[in-house]
């Protein structure tokens, strides 16, 4: 419903502002100043300009889906091999000593622990087709040990807050998208995406954690997230020593390395568990396919509808307004063009999509506008979709401090992304 809303209101409001522009055009003499002021520019070519941005982001959004079609059959068909291969229930033994001290409430070897594991673990390898089914029968499971039927228990809450907060190791989409929109090098972003979503997902624990009076201080979880705080503070540190140059080189090459190592790892595992690695790929690459032909209307209907909102002159309209109350501040503002995918993203996983697929196709893929959006797109999840999808599998209407926590963890992940963001690319 409130994509609906998104997407009918980029039409209209690009409308009325579109049509303010051409009658500041026809009365520039009595009030244009006033409209250059808040419109931008009088016009009278603006609706010339949207009619063929229509055309234009209807022809891109073919294009992208063509390309994408195989990236995204590559890349499914070697997660399914690291699913089948034993890659998730690899990550889950790893994880599970931890998962138990931040979901106190469950009991021993109860089926929603498992449940839990590999619905973040396939989130975190980008299995989102096995990710979602895995999360509501974890959130099934959860609900049976839930003595208040219409209330969120704490164990839903950590989970859906944790879920939401995005943490990501291999951002197939993401990269799939930039591949398509003509970037140099698609995983150069890989680095920065997988340090973002590690400060949207410690707040999201964190603010959790608070709530629920959990002990972070245990030395089990000292031990997983001290480890792991130390690494990434490791990573930031040896990074903002370089300069520009050295560190994109770095993060190419690093990128591109542990991504390869995956695939060399999925495979050995297929190997070593004795499974029909080529067909399990194929398997998956059909899967692939499928995926790129379903996102073709939406990427259509987004694009077209965020390309009227530009070509109308409201998106500068925004940004220009936002850059100059950060100006005010003494920051610096190369990263305004690029806060609408940021914005977009706790509402809707497709309209973030657009918006930064649109940024790349306005500014360019290797850009620093395009790089951040992809870092938005992959620093948090659709929290308030995930949230419907999830609570309303169980009927649950009170969701208590939910959204407040998860939106905490999207904030953290948007200050996150343009910190790292301006290390890395600015």
């Amino acid at each position: 419903m409130v994509l609906n809303y998104i997407w009918v209101g980029f039409f209209i409001v690009g409308f009325l502002v579109a049509l303010f522009r051409v009658i500041g055009y026809y009365f520039r003499d009595f009030f244009a100043e006033h409209l250059n002021i808040i419109f931008g520019t009088a016009d009278l070519h603006v609706f010339s300009d949207i009619v063929e941005s229509t055309f234009k982001m209807a022809e891109t959004s073919v294009t992208i889906s063509i390309y994408l079609i195989g990236v995204m059959t590559l890349w499914l068909g070697i997660m399914k091999i690291g699913e089948k291969g034993g890659a998730v229930n690899g990550l889950s033994k790893l994880v599970a000593p931890f998962f138990k001290k931040i979901f106190p409430e469950i009991p021993d070897n109860h089926p929603a622990m498992g449940s839990i594991l590999m619905n973040f673990c396939a989130n975190m390898l980008g299995l989102d087709n096995a990710a979602t089914p895995l999360g509501l029968k974890a959130m099934k499971e959860l609900q049976q040990i839930n003595t208040k039927k219409d209330t969120a228990s704490n164990a839903q809450i950590m989970f859906l807050v944790l879920n939401t907060s995005g943490l990501t190791i291999i951002p197939v989409s993401i990269m799939a998208l930039r591949a398509a929109s003509g970037a140099a090098n698609p995983s150069d972003v890989f680095i920065p995406l997988m340090l973002t979503t590690f400060f949207s997902t410690i707040a999201g624990l964190i603010a959790v954690s608070i709530v629920q009076r959990i002990n972070l201080l245990h030395w089990i979880v000292l031990l997983y997230l001290g480890g792991l705080s130390l690494a990434i503070a490791g990573i930031i540190w040896f990074l903002i020593r370089l300069n520009q140059s050295e560190i994109e080189v770095i993060s190419r090459f690093g990128g591109n390395f542990i991504l390869f190592t995956f695939i060399i790892a999925f495979i050995f595992l297929g190997v070593r568990n004795k499974i029909n690695v080529y067909e399990t790929f194929i398997e998956g690459a059909r899967e692939g396919f499928g995926v790129a032909v379903k996102i073709i209307p939406y990427l259509v209907a987004m694009l077209v509808a965020i390309g009227v909102f530009r070509a109308s002159g409201t998106m500068d309209f925004l940004t220009d307004g936002l850059a100059k109350l950060i100006a005010l501040t003494g920051l610096n503002t190369d990263f305004v063009d690029a806060l609408p995918t940021a914005f977009m993203k706790p509402l809707s996983g497709s309209g973030a999509r657009g918006l930064m697929v649109e940024a790349m196709e306005t500014y360019g893929a290797d850009s620093f506008v395009g790089r951040l959006s992809s870092i938005f797109q992959g620093s948090t999840e659709t929290t308030f979709y995930t949230l419907a999808v999830y609570f309303g599998a169980v009927n649950i209407r009170k969701t208590r401090y939910t959204v407040t926590c998860g939106l905490i963890a999207d904030a953290a992940g948007i200050l996150a992304a343009i910190f790292i963001g301006y290390i890395f690319f600015h």
